[in-house]
């Protein structure tokens, strides 16, 4: 098991960038056939894996144990909104980027109502009163642009990500609320009170995946792809013929015309 996918930690929502993370989103996506993903880096790819998978046996998923165990869930519910709500500051930025207004609109809103009514992003009332969310980073933006997700890599601690969404990282970075705090200590307070919430919210999944892969990396993997190919592609069905996932650039004269509406 791992933790925060690399995708999922600036953003700080749902993106929150591990095993787990990935783990979690076998319930959205069918794994992908194993003989047409671009994994060059395996041998590397499963090091990481298994670097990654004993830090988060041995730490972080004891640590998120005691936290869900000592933490009302109001109180996990509402770091979860709050950091949330930053996402969706970030997801406005990148809707705008891939020329999606209905989706620009819609995030903006949910940053206005739930920074206002639901008190700082704390409670989400965008989600009660049906405004919903499109979460969107700046990996997604490349992709729809025409960027290749590349090979699949590993990422030491930040688990799974593709060549793309590696370099996607550091605008990423850049746009996160929290990197931008002056403050060292509150800066860095925030990163693992973040962190570990997030991680809190997979325990379930992460149990999941222990009883439920013969092979975890394989597992992790082609859930981690699909999912990044449905997020880039807004869930349309890919025009390759061979549905692989290095190619879920979605910014083709026919494609745009169905993701420029939304």
């Amino acid at each position: 098991m791992g933790f925060v996918s690399a995708n999922d930690l600036p953003k700080g929502t749902d993106k929150d960038k591990s095993f787990a993370q990935a783990a979690a989103t076998v319930h959205k996506a069918k794994p992908i056939s194993t003989a047409i993903v671009a994994d060059p880096l395996e041998s590397f790819n499963r090091s990481m894996f298994t670097f990654n998978d004993a830090l988060d046996r041995n730490v972080l998923r004891p640590v998120a144990g005691a936290y869900e165990q000592v933490t009302p869930s109001f109180f996990r519910k509402g770091v979860s909104n709050f950091f949330g709500n930053l996402g969706d500051a970030w997801s406005t930025v990148n809707s705008a980027l891939q020329l999606k207004p209905k989706h620009t609109v819609e995030n903006l809103m949910r940053v206005l109502v739930n920074s206002t009514f639901g008190i700082l992003g704390v409670m989400d009332v965008a989600t009660e009163v049906g405004i919903e969310r499109h979460t969107e980073d700046f990996g997604q933006t490349l992709g729809y642009w025409g960027v290749g997700a590349g090979p699949y890599v590993v990422l030491p601690v930040l688990g799974p990500s593709t060549m793309r969404d590696t370099a996607a990282l550091a605008v990423d970075f850049k746009g996160d609320w929290v990197t931008m705090q002056d403050d060292i200590a509150f800066r860095n307070s925030a990163y693992v009170l973040r962190g570990v919430n997030q991680r809190a919210k997979l325990l379930k999944a992460g149990n999941m995946l222990e009883e439920a892969a013969l092979d975890k990396y394989t597992f992790v993997r082609d859930a981690y792809l699909q999912r990044r190919q449905n997020l880039v592609l807004d869930g349309e069905l890919p025009d390759t013929p061979d549905d692989d996932p290095s190619n879920d650039s979605g910014h083709d004269p026919g494609n745009n015309q169905v993701k420029s509406a939304q």
